[in-house]
């Protein structure tokens, strides 16, 4: 509890300008090597590593909260596909769900095209944060995505155009 509640009040801490330019849907992104960084029109920074076990070196300077749930993102896309965004990053970052705050795309070959995206932005890291949390105590991806829904419908932005699980 003391954990969480110190990675609440970090990520309150975190300047929440993720969510600003409208995004140039071609990023670009498959053409980055491993390791290599792109600056996206929005603002967001994209990284290529060989998979989801090494993190970016833009986590590097974070705090273990965050790269942890990073860490996480990369093993539960699966989830994360399924639950929207509701920071408005569908708008200007043309995310599709949850899993674009922190990864981009993953690739045949196993690498991982990161997104700084969510390091910036509270909304998204608690989405995930929850989404995972509520799996792991049982609930099914349906009864996720409706208290992910009925949580963040009013006084937050539009919602990513997610699919809703079966």
């Amino acid at each position: 509890m003391k954990k969480r509640m110190m990675f609440i009040m970090f990520a309150a801490l975190l300047v929440l300008s993720a969510c600003g330019q409208k995004a140039d849907t071609d990023h670009g992104a498959h053409d980055l090597a491993h390791g290599e960084q792109k600056q996206l029109p929005n603002g967001d920074l994209q990284e290529v590593t060989a998979s989801a076990d090494i993190l970016p070196s833009f986590l590097d300077d974070k705090p273990e909260d965050m790269r942890l749930v990073y860490q996480v993102a990369g093993t539960a896309t699966g989830i994360l596909d399924y639950m929207p965004c509701y920071c408005g990053c569908g708008d200007s970052a043309g995310h599709r769900s949850n899993t674009n705050c922190f990864i981009d795309e993953i690739r045949e070959d196993g690498s991982v095209v990161w997104d700084d995206h969510g390091t910036r932005c509270l909304v998204c890291l608690e989405i995930a944060v929850k989404s995972v949390q509520m799996t792991q105590e049982g609930k099914s991806l349906k009864e996720i995505r409706e208290f992910i829904d009925e949580t963040y419908n009013e006084g937050y932005a539009a919602p990513t155009d997610t699919p809703m699980p079966a």
